[in-house]
């Protein structure tokens, strides 16, 4: 049967040359990026300052709605800043950690940046509880359902595991937290794009994320949708001149904070980031998430067969419900084999506890993954006959 995303395969120029299959890590750019870029250049060079009220200061929160529509978020409810780490130290400053509601949980598998962020906040009052697993692969659902509690103020989980591509109950892990009147903070940077996410079904209070993995919109922008009945009462301490009601009245004193989006925004916003992730969304958009993951499924689960053939260990689930884009392969010298694949022009990469990360695209082909894996199988075979 005909594979009818193929056909956006032609929008991605590193396509012809290599075989992507790192869009967990970066997504494939857009041919569009060329054009925003140049639309980008043109505007400053002929509009100069004018830019701004042509185009630039909106763009930020036109992004954000971008973003926000294939996460079911009303409009005004995202704002974008450059990376998640980011949008987590503005929700932060938005509490209090002095009282005795000060706990933060979440699970060793978190990505490492916002760890660091959140043991940071230990001098201010944040009290840290990190639930440890038992296999790299799944986070034990009770274990860190028990561990948010009546102290607890912050839930900064992952919906998607970065090193196993485990998808979390994030229901589940909202639910519990809401009845004992804690917030979560949903990472969302490895499912929107690949895994159908809806903000307002889950009922969250906050979702971030980035657009260069697999949203194909390259680094330099991330975003943060904060739940609309909070969005009009919490004051960042984290903010700016773009967060004030009157941004070009220059006041002195304290702000007077704007409406959301930019209520949750500060400094000047990033416009050549924000200008070349605009053709990535429009193709996200059009192609829909829903046909994404449907493909993801059927071409991941093809991965895992093909390793387990070999013989190699698979560190992400069997179970293509509960996986994400991503296979996590750890065969003998992952990380020598991942050099070598990247030699081939074959993208791939390597993380510790993880392996060879594996993550095809709705613009990869049925035959990379079997180009893929017999490279690793002629690699191995190289090795060993190199080690005798």
């Amino acid at each position: 049967m005909a594979d009818e995303l193929l056909r956006y395969r032609s929008q991605f120029p590193i396509l012809e040359r290599t075989t992507y299959l790192i869009s967990n890590s970066l997504g494939a750019m857009p041919q569009g990026v060329y054009e925003a870029m140049r639309g980008y250049a043109d505007i400053w060079a002929t509009r100069g300052v004018r830019a701004w009220e042509d185009r630039w200061w909106m763009l930020a929160a036109q992004v954000g709605d971008e973003i926000g529509a294939l996460m079911n978020a009303p409009p005004g409810s995202v704002s974008t800043h450059q990376n998640v780490t980011t949008c987590q130290a503005v929700v932060a400053s938005c509490f209090d950690f002095s009282g005795k509601r000060n706990k933060v949980v979440y699970s060793d598998l978190n990505f490492p940046s916002v760890m660091y962020f959140w043991e940071a906040q230990q001098p201010y009052g944040a009290r840290v509880h990190m639930v440890n697993t038992d296999d790299g692969i799944t986070v034990p659902i009770e274990r860190l359902l028990d561990a948010i509690d009546e102290q607890t103020l912050l839930v900064p989980v992952s919906h998607v595991i970065f090193r196993s591509a485990y998808i979390q109950n994030a229901k589940a892990i909202i639910e519990k937290a809401h009845k004992v009147g804690a917030h979560v903070v949903l990472d969302t940077f490895q499912s929107l794009g690949t895994v159908p996410v809806d903000v307002q079904a889950l009922d969250v209070e906050f979702a971030c994320g980035g657009v260069l993995k697999w949203l194909c919109g390259g680094p330099g922008v991330g975003y943060l949708y904060v739940r609309p009945d909070l969005g009009t009462k919490l004051q960042p301490k984290i903010t700016g001149w773009f967060a004030h009601q009157n941004p070009f009245g220059f006041e002195l004193g304290p702000t007077r904070y704007s409406e959301p989006p930019f209520r949750f925004m500060n400094g000047t916003s990033h416009i050549p980031a924000l200008e070349a992730a605009r053709p990535g969304l429009k193709i996200i958009a059009e192609v829909g998430i829903d046909r994404i993951r449907e493909k993801s499924k059927r071409q991941t689960s093809r991965l895992i067969e093909l390793a387990c053939a070999h013989g190699w260990r698979v560190n992400s689930p069997r179970n293509p419900e509960i996986r994400g884009g991503t296979v996590s392969i750890d065969m003998p010298d992952a990380e020598e084999v991942c050099g070598e694949l990247l030699k081939r022009d074959i993208l791939v990469d390597y993380r510790p506890k993880a392996g060879v990360r594996m993550a095809p695209h709705f613009y990869t082909r049925d035959e990379e993954l079997e180009t893929a894996i017999a490279a690793v199988d002629a690699i191995l075979k190289e090795r060993a006959v190199t080690a005798k």
